[in-house]
């Protein structure tokens, strides 16, 4: 009986003291919210430069449903543990964020953790935000509030217990994430620096371009590795490796021309990557454009993986009768493809990845780049689910990854099926 209370003990005291680190790990570096701020005049300038950082970080895309108020909130963001809808960010004071201080922004945006004391969950990628400096979050605050109120109050998440408890939030936080500041870099130029706080901080492309863990956490804001985009069925290519969207060999005006237009010379964008250019990159300045290729083009490069073999040393013939019938016209005999129209496929990077989700995706659906206004009137792709089948989808691709010199796997009637079923839910 008294080894079984010293073990209760025991394991008592270490609750506690599990409990006590995981509180601990969530207060780091945390603002006092009840301190008096001093009001200060907010001036045009203020708002202006608020406004652009929010088409830097994409915020009106995931804050406003279709059709809806913007920034009002109510989108649900889909997750593999359910569903998190986004907030009412107006300066409505009873359903938005007309009560909250600029303090209250900015430990939202700093420390992930609502006016309230809720922490917030990732969805919102505050895991990246963390970054930017208290200036930005301040001028993001005064853009916000400029705003019209909007009474829509907030969508309960939908998530699966354990996922929906703050216990669980805290614990993965503990694990996961640490608040930051972006410290610039002094072995490198003032406009390394700034694409490096853009692609980390605001514009949170490792949310996309990085794996996850089975408790869906990235590494690092540095991990751009790529990885699958969960709940979408794309694929968001590496962006320090050759065989996928590494830009180590273009030049900084054409990655910038991507980022500004959605085409350059040497690709373009479609699937989700075309609503970021859309909403948020076309409307960078050239200045951080350029600093953002500067840096992306620095990204050390990932190993080059050793190509992988065709399932077959001959061209599948159904395959290549395929492709004459509905893609040659417009893609050429020989996967030449027409300059400032349709893309190249031989060659082309978006065909021979090991990652064959966003090229199934493309035939089966179509692919748009965006109109911007570099590019009004963009070339689209028409879709072919409901013109092929699994089997013929699946000739035509694998002769795509096996035509004019590319060495790319086999696509199976199987992933065609897998990727039309998962399309549905």
């Amino acid at each position: 009986m008294k080894r079984l209370t010293t073990w209760i003990l025991c394991g008592a005291t270490a609750a506690l003291a599990l409990t006590a680190l995981v509180w601990q790990l969530n207060v780091r570096d945390e603002p006092d919210v009840t301190t008096p701020v001093a009001t200060a005049a907010v001036l045009p300038a203020r708002i202006e430069r608020g406004a652009y950082l929010a088409r830097a970080g994409n915020c009106m895309s995931c804050h406003t449903t279709r059709g809806g108020t913007p920034y009002a909130g109510g989108r649900g963001i889909d997750t593999p543990f359910g569903t998190v809808f986004s907030s009412n960010l107006t300066p409505d004071r009873s359903t938005g964020i007309g009560q909250w201080s600029p303090t209250h922004f900015w430990r939202a945006m700093h420390n992930g953790r609502s006016r309230d004391g809720r922490l917030l969950y990732p969805a919102f990628p505050y895991t990246n935000y963390t970054e930017i400096t208290r200036e930005d979050s301040d001028a993001l605050y005064a853009y916000l509030h400029s705003l019209p109120p909007a009474t829509q109050p907030n969508t309960p998440h939908t998530l699966r217990w354990p996922f929906s408890t703050q216990a669980a939030l805290a614990v993965w936080r503990a694990l996961y994430f640490s608040p930051a500041r972006y410290a610039p870099d002094t072995q490198h130029t003032a406009e390394w620096n700034r694409g490096a706080y853009l692609v980390r901080g605001l514009g949170h492309c490792s949310a996309c371009h990085s794996t996850r863990n089975a408790m869906g956490a990235t590494n690092t804001p540095l991990d751009l590795a790529g990885g699958l985009i969960p709940m979408q069925n794309w694929y968001a290519p590496s962006l320090t490796s050759a065989s996928e969207a590494g830009v180590a060999d273009w030049t900084p005006q054409d990655i910038a021309a991507l980022l500004k237009t959605g085409v350059s010379p040497r690709g373009s964008v479609l699937g989700p990557m075309a609503e970021v250019v859309l909403h948020s990159t076309q409307h960078l300045s050239n200045q951080d454009l350029a600093a953002m290729a500067v840096f992306l083009k620095s990204l050390p490069p990932a190993p080059v993986a050793r190509a992988s073999t065709a399932a077959s040393g001959r061209l599948p013939a159904a395959g290549a009768k395929l492709y004459e019938q509905h893609c040659a016209q417009c893609h050429g005999d020989q996967g030449q493809g027409v300059p400032g129209a349709y893309p190249p496929l031989a060659g082309n990077r978006a065909v021979t990845m090991d990652a064959t989700a966003n090229l199934v995706q493309i035939v089966l659906n179509g692919g748009y780049a965006p109109a911007t206004a570099g590019n009004p009137r963009p070339f689209g792709m028409p879709p072919f689910v409901l013109v092929l089948d699994d089997t013929e989808l699946a000739e035509l691709l694998t002769y795509l990854r096996s035509a004019w010199g590319h060495q790319a796997s086999a696509v199976t009637p199987t992933e065609i099926n897998r990727m039309r079923g998962e399309n549905q839910r």
